[in-house]
């Protein structure tokens, strides 16, 4: 039986704090409407959450904030290729670095592993944690189903990075559209990551994984 926390010696209030939305944008392209996100049922601000369930909460945080520092080291290898601030040889030398100034062929590399972990990320999510909530928690459903819509227009504009990337490598011209890219990319997935923490953090330190 799980222990809920309501009485265990060891509960506590949830830990958890959901990343906020800073509210910074790079660009003046919406790819939805922020205004018309629903949210789920509040919870009870009485409960108390036992050391399970807080990490229960904490994982879906954790997971996202690997996403946004990769994200920030994929913004700075743009910065430091566009900069031209290292030869060819001297790039090279930083190949096994995460914050690498390099040749366009490893940026496009890197660009594309972290397009994938997203992708893979977003897949886990709508394969398996939100079906578990869904069936949990009935009244997350206008949140998971708001959710799965953000998922698929980042995939939308994870191909465009990667349409970026291919112009990229074989014509440093295209980088002002590889940079636009990666400004709507990072404009979308921050205020996606944080609405998701805000809505599931709390149901998921209920409900499990």
């Amino acid at each position: 039986m799980p222990d809920h926390g309501h009485t265990g010696r060891r509960a506590a209030a949830l830990a958890a704090v959901p990343t906020p939305d800073d509210g910074v944008r790079l660009t003046d392209v919406r790819v939805w409407d922020e205004t018309t996100r629903p949210t789920g049922p509040r919870p009870d601000p009485a409960r108390r959450y036992t050391p399970r369930e807080q990490a229960n909460g904490r994982h879906l945080i954790d997971v996202h904030d690997h996403l946004r520092a990769e994200l920030a080291q994929l913004r700075d290898l743009i910065d430091q290729v566009a900069a031209g601030t290292l030869d060819a040889d001297a790039a090279r030398s930083h190949i096994n670095t995460m914050t690498m100034r390099q040749n366009n062929w490893t940026l496009g590399a890197y660009c594309e592993s972290y397009c994938r972990l997203v992708t893979m990320h977003h897949t886990a999510e709508d394969a398996m944690v939100f079906p578990h909530l869904r069936r949990a928690e009935p009244g997350l459903a206008p949140v998971l189903d708001r959710l799965t819509e953000e998922h698929h227009a980042i995939h939308k504009i994870l191909e465009r990075v990667d349409r970026a990337l291919v112009a990229f490598v074989t014509d440093p011209a295209g980088l002002d559209d590889l940079s636009a890219a990666v400004d709507l990319l990072t404009d979308s997935l921050l205020s996606h990551l944080s609405y998701e923490e805000h809505e599931l953090v709390e149901p998921l330190a209920r409900h499990g994984l």
